[in-house]
């Protein structure tokens, strides 16, 4: 716009210009005849200028050759002003820029007439179409560079985001902190601030995990050979002499406790680390559930009903050993916190392409603020100490049943109400096909 308006006010000033010239050229050369008449000088002007004097009464006195059949005033509002003045006129299919001069007497203020000049402002028009559409061809090229300019600078900055971004979606998805991410782009700037901060936050992450992985492995090694000399020792200290039975029995018990533990832990340490080969085949689930329901009733001593309840035909593809640790663990964990007298009641079917096992109880449930925290490792909430009658839980086995279900590409959820019972349920996809002989998956 403003280069617009700056052109048209330059192009309307230069024919201004040539037009007040024009004027004062006519007006000094214009003589009054000697009835009052006034007379056209021959002057050199220029070709595209029209000239009209009129008189007093509104009579045209005299013209230029390129006018010489135009007996009609170029400005007719203009004679009546009395005083210079420029206009655009329409005079046919022209438009006209007019200058309209009163003339006077030398010495005198009397006006003897009006000199009109003209010049055709088609000049004006054809450069300001042309402008125009430079102008808006221009825009819009500029706009398309400025478009693609930004696209392609926008493009280099947020493509180490998107690296970012991946990189962290396939750590969360992996659990693998060993990963970094790349940048080829100046370290110094901010995204490669951002970047060298998160590599460096992913190496210290990584460092302690490992310490921990190393602890927690450190640990079940250390414990399991003192443990298996214990044991061995009461049954040694039972066949030579005569022991108060009770302690011995209360003994072994904490022993037996402490070596799930260190199973438990070796477990876990072995599954952080990726360890863990899952030999997968085709298993028959619903046996599976039937042979783990067998097992688990040997630990009811009827103190409870364990029953079978819905019971279909399924295949899955999977770890049967690792599976029926599954199973185990859930029967186990309802069998403890379900109260003498009550139900639990197992079942295996499919919908659509899953496989679903249900384990529920009618004990006295877990409470909501517990339910989020339920598969955390050596979690165990308020309600569930009160439930524990042996102290054989440890909040681990809901956290091992967890990474083998996930590892098997399925889900465990929990469903549960304060005194409305628990009732744990496994997804897992039917097996299709052949299953792949064995992989090491971490958590």
């Amino acid at each position: 716009m403003a280069v617009y308006i700056s052109v048209s006010t330059s192009l309307t000033n230069q024919i201004d210009a040539k037009l007040i010239y024009s004027a004062n050229s006519v007006l000094k050369s214009m003589r009054a005849g000697a009835l009052g008449e006034i007379k056209m000088p021959e002057l050199d002007l220029f070709a595209d200028v029209y000239i009209q004097v009129w008189n007093t009464n509104a009579e045209l006195e005299a013209r230029s050759q390129n006018i010489q059949r135009y007996f009609t005033p170029l400005d007719k509002n203009g004679l009546t002003y009395g005083k210079p003045v420029f206009r655009d006129v329409q005079v046919g299919n022209n438009r006209l820029r007019v200058l309209t001069v009163p003339m006077v007497t030398a010495g005198s203020e009397r006006q003897i007439g009006t000199l009109q000049v003209a010049t055709s402002l088609d000049i004006v028009a054809i450069t300001q179409r042309v402008l125009l559409v430079v102008l808006f061809a221009g825009a819009g090229l500029s706009m398309l560079a400025a478009g693609l300019a930004g696209w392609i600078s926008t493009n280099q900055v947020l493509t180490p985001l998107e690296a970012v971004t991946e990189t962290a979606l396939q750590i969360t998805r992996a659990d693998d902190l060993s990963r970094r991410i790349p940048y080829d782009g100046p370290p110094g700037d901010e995204v490669g601030q951002l970047i060298t901060a998160f590599n460096q936050t992913l190496s210290r992450l990584e460092n302690l995990f490992n310490s921990q992985r190393r602890f927690l492995a450190d640990v079940g090694h250390e414990l399991r050979t003192p443990l298996t000399v214990i044991r061995g020792n009461i049954d040694l200290m039972r066949r030579m002499q005569q022991t108060d039975e009770e302690s011995m029995d209360s003994i072994q018990s904490e022993v037996d406790r402490l070596t799930r533990l260190v199973g438990d832990l070796l477990l876990l340490a072995q599954a952080e680390s990726g360890k863990i080969t899952l030999v997968k085949k085709v298993v028959e689930l619903d046996s599976l559930v039937l042979e783990a329901l067998s097992q688990m009733r040997v630990l009811t001593k009827d103190r409870l009903r364990l029953t079978l309840g819905e019971i279909d035909q399924v295949l899955v593809c999977g770890d049967e050993d690792r599976l029926k640790q599954v199973l185990v663990n859930l029967i186990g964990n309802a069998i403890n916190y379900t109260p003498s007298g009550g139900e639990v009641v197992v079942g295996v079917g499919k919908e659509n392409d899953r496989a679903r096992v249900t384990v529920s109880d009618n004990g006295p449930g877990i409470p909501k603020e517990d339910l989020p925290h339920v598969f955390e490792r050596f979690y165990r909430g308020e309600k569930s100490r009160t439930r524990s009658r042996d102290g054989k839980g440890f909040g681990l086995g809901l956290s091992i049943a967890y990474w083998i279900v996930r590892n098997h590409d399925g889900k465990i959820e929990v469903a549960s109400s304060e005194g409305g019972g628990t009732t744990f349920c496994i997804w897992l996809p039917l097996a299709k096909g052949g299953c792949q002989s064995s992989e090491n998956l971490p958590t």
